[in-house]
């Protein structure tokens, strides 16, 4: 996504951009993004798993639906609960155009400062508060398995810390 920060991968080579399509199809890559969504949650963590195709409605943003639509499933962990926001670690299972944007919307947690999917009465950034953490792959050529992490960009953490004075114990 176009605003979220963090972590890109880019394969240089046919060889690595098939290994990196193979390693996502298998579930053998991992992806971690932190997000700041809107409302705390009464639990500690969970899964959605809901399919998501094109929004019949409007067709530049994409939904959870049955129609057209390709399996998704996202975890989530709550890391912290504030008056207005969590702050939550998202893992990904699949990889669908805007899935963690998507769900967290469908479960009524929409990622704060998301212009396309979130509420207009948001924390005011530039763009939605998504972060791409982490990515663990087996590099294509050596096969070492490896571990990339992204610390958090300065207004993504600004943010966080602005709403650290909100914590629900």
């Amino acid at each position: 996504d176009k605003d979220t920060s963090g972590l890109l991968v880019v394969a240089k080579n046919d060889m690595a951009h098939q290994s990196l399509a193979d390693q996502l199809a298998k579930k053998t890559a991992h992806r971690e993004y932190r997000a700041i969504v809107h409302h705390p949650f009464p639990h500690t963590h969970g899964t959605v798993d809901a399919p998501i195709g094109r929004d019949e409605k409007d067709r530049q943003c994409m939904a959870v639906t049955a129609k057209n639509s390709k399996p998704a499933v996202t975890h989530f962990e709550v890391l912290e609960n504030f008056r207005n926001y969590a702050y939550v670690l998202c893992r990904l299972e699949t990889g669908r155009t805007h899935q963690i944007r998507v769900h967290m919307k469908y479960i009524g947690h929409p990622v704060a400062g998301d212009p396309k999917y979130g509420p207009r009465k948001t924390l005011e950034s530039h763009g939605q508060l998504l972060h791409a953490a982490a990515l663990e792959l087996d590099h294509p050529r050596t096969g070492e398995h490896m571990r990339f992490e992204a610390p958090l960009e300065p207004e993504f953490a600004k943010i966080l810390q602005d709403l650290e004075t909100e914590v629900i114990q």
